[in-house]
């Protein structure tokens, strides 16, 4: 078989066969692993007839068919890859044109149009959706006019409420809100929200979730949703949720057995009272055209409970018997309706989740907040879980994805998650990217993107494969990017790009071009050693001091973030870390230096042991920025050393569970926090 062959195949399905790594070394992915990529996105490599099949393929669904859907800008011909003729086009309000499709470029021109929105099209004997999208995503000038806003980014779980059984929830969001609105917050960015798996109370990270279209019942709270929210304990319940509220860390799967038990007894009590008003809402909330979705979900979880608790080795719904593993089996139908009341359940956990998330929306805007809630969109799904049960089409099945080696990580990353598939998507009118993106925009001011490099490219691994032995496979990004500022204006929502690491040639611009604001953090904005001057970082971005995977300003002032990988052995040798820790103490100097230059101090420069005037110098001078946006971890507002996740540990670091000490009404109360948002307040304000 020709390696030219597979190549070309592999280019046109936007597989590279190539990649420059971080250290500028040029690498060519081996023909296996190209062969196993292409598969997974539907397309046989595996010789010479199937590869000039899986061209022809390829070409008539690219450049003959049209999709399902196709994207536009507004006011910006359209050239469609269809033979020309007589087009109409129904707008979403209901008002039609019609007209003639020139012949362009061997396609079909359609003319400019300005209204946006999805539209129908007819075009020849095809009939599509047609997404005609603004220039740009809303705005911080739109959604908070007046001086440059501020807002803080907080890990949800680490909120705490009395009666919150051991994890921060919804209502607990609202606690917090409030009080970030009384001190002059425009936003409130918070960690994901998306759904894990209610039958293995071991999963718990953020990032590594069982769908991003349903939510993680773990945070819901039916107070104040139904009439009977509060149900009695019994005293050993009342003893062991005293215990995980007082703990300093998440007992995820305690804490997640106590609250999923709690919420079955208020299920249990609100079916027995069907005049509850809540029950109308509870219909509604299944009508609602992402009804289909929580059903899927709900099923999921019902099946997964079912399989996995007779056989641990069920956990991944690729070995369930045959007829379960198609959503669309009637086996899978058969068992819903043989287990409704548990099917009933899992949608009513969705229910309670999202009326949560969607009352903390309501309170930050109440409180003054302009902006109001920014939800966090993770990268990916784990491939065992709901999402790419229901949307496999769609999905990369049989593909892990991760990073190459770089700088941070020479052996290279598998991240453990699967992520869509560019050619699944489009097939399918990107329905599954248009459910999540809806999903993380439906109760919220803003999303931010986790590694939004993946709408231009991600780094996947074939199963079995170590992280070096994948390749980069291209996405839509010209139609990611229409869709997202397309449901960005309808939500009025602004859009967050985490733009951190090795990045395409060109793909800032894109993200300029499009309103999306990537991030700039402070250990992260240098001109070689030195810091750069906080006027000088990007006008469409987001400061912010820190990250949830970097150290805190006061853990990397103490060098704590270095003691602690120290501890765990990721510096190396006794050399390494003599070496690590000079580093710093040059960097504290720099830093110094550039908080004078900045006008955030006068000061002379703290001993290492005393982090709280660098804590604050920090925050004045990311105040400072140009940036539209500041974004202040609460870690950071607080002073907190420890960061909430250390990349590249699982089981030897406590990653997501550290809690705050204080009820979540009251953290901000605190006098060195309240001034700390009062100076920020002041630096955002008068600014130059």
């Amino acid at each position: 078989m020709s390696d030219d062959t597979l190549r070309a195949l592999a280019e046109a399905a936007g597989v590279a066969t190539g990649y420059r790594d971080a250290f500028g070394t040029d690498h060519q992915i081996p023909p296996p692993t190209v062969r196993a990529v292409l598969a997974a996105i539907g397309l046989d490599g595996s010789s010479e007839t199937a590869i000039a099949d899986s061209l022809a393929s390829l070409h008539h669904g690219v450049h003959v068919a049209l999709p399902p859907l196709v994207t536009a800008d507004a006011g910006m011909p359209l050239v469609l890859r269809a033979a020309p003729g007589r087009f109409r086009i129904v707008f979403e309000d209901g008002d039609s044109i019609e007209g003639e499709a020139a012949s362009h470029a061997g396609g079909a021109l359609l003319p400019a149009i300005e209204r946006t929105g999805y539209h129908h099209l007819e075009l020849a004997d095809a009939a599509v959706t047609l997404a005609v999208a603004p220039q740009s995503c809303w705005s911080i000038a739109e959604a908070a006019p007046g001086p440059d806003p501020w807002g803080l980014a907080v890990q949800l779980y680490s909120l705490r409420r009395d009666g919150d059984g051991g994890i921060g929830d919804f209502s607990g969001l609202c606690d917090f809100v409030r009080s970030a609105g009384r001190h002059g917050a425009a936003a409130v960015a918070i960690s994901p929200v998306h759904a894990q798996f209610s039958a293995d109370p071991d999963r718990f990270s953020p990032y590594a979730p069982s769908s991003r279209t349903a939510f993680n019942a773990l945070h819901a709270s039916a107070a104040g949703i139904i009439r009977r929210g509060r149900t009695a304990e019994t005293a050993d319940a009342a003893a062991e949720r005293r215990r995980l509220e007082s703990l300093d860390q998440v007992d995820w799967p305690a804490a997640s057995r106590a609250r999923l038990a709690q919420l079955r007894l208020v299920f249990e009590t609100f079916m027995r009272t069907p005049r509850d008003p809540a029950h109308r809402a509870f219909a509604a909330f299944r009508a609602a055209e992402h009804g289909r979705a929580v059903e899927a979900h709900a099923r999921f979880e019902a099946l997964h409970a079912h399989f996995y608790g007779a056989d641990f080795h069920n956990w991944n719904w690729r070995t369930w018997p045959a007829p379960y593993r198609d959503p669309a089996d009637p086996a899978v139908a058969a068992f819903a309706a043989a287990h409704a009341h548990e099917v009933d359940f899992h949608a009513f956990l969705q229910f309670l989740a999202e009326t949560g998330l969607d009352q903390a929306q309501a309170e930050a805007r109440r409180s003054g907040m302009k902006i109001g809630l920014v939800s966090d969109l993770a990268v990916g799904t784990d491939g065992g879980g709901s999402h790419a049960w229901s949307r496999q089409t769609e999905t990369l099945i049989g593909l892990s994805i991760g990073a190459p080696p770089d700088l941070l990580s020479p052996h290279g990353q598998d991240w453990g998650l699967t992520a869509f598939s560019p050619l699944g998507l489009r097939r399918h009118g990107y329905g599954a990217f248009l459910e999540m993106l809806r999903a993380a925009l439906r109760h919220a001011g803003g999303v931010r993107i986790d590694h939004v490099m993946g709408l231009a490219r991600l780094w996947v691994l074939p199963a079995g494969a170590r992280a070096t032995e994948g390749a980069y496979l291209h996405f839509p990004l010209d139609d990611l990017l229409r869709l997202v500022a397309l449901e960005s204006r309808r939500h009025r929502a602004i859009v967050l790009g985490e733009d951190l690491g090795t990045l395409p040639s060109g793909f800032q611009d894109h993200l300029i071009r499009r309103g999306i604001l990537g991030l700039r953090v402070l250990w992260f904005e240098r001109e070689g050693a030195e810091f750069k001057p906080p006027r000088t970082w990007s006008r469409g971005a987001v400061a912010m001091t820190s990250t949830h995977d970097v150290a805190t300003v006061a853990g990397w002032w103490r060098g704590h973030d270095l003691e602690v990988r120290r501890q765990l052995g990721l510096l190396g040798d006794d050399n390494a870390v003599w070496f690590a820790h000079e580093d710093r103490a040059r960097d504290r100097d720099r830093l110094w230096g550039a908080f004078h230059a900045s006008g955030a101090t006068d000061a002379i420069v703290p001993p290492s042991d005393n982090p709280a005037p660098a804590v604050d110098a920090a925050i004045a001078h990311v105040g400072r920025a140009a940036c539209e946006l500041v974004m202040l971890p609460l870690e950071d507002a607080l002073g907190e050393p420890e960061q909430p996740n250390l990349p590249g540990t699982m089981h030897e670091h406590p990653n997501w569970r550290r809690r705050f000490p204080a009820p979540a009404a009251e953290l901000l109360d605190n006098p060195e926090a309240a001034q700390r948002l009062a100076a920020l307040t002041s630096a955002r304000a008068t600014k130059t």
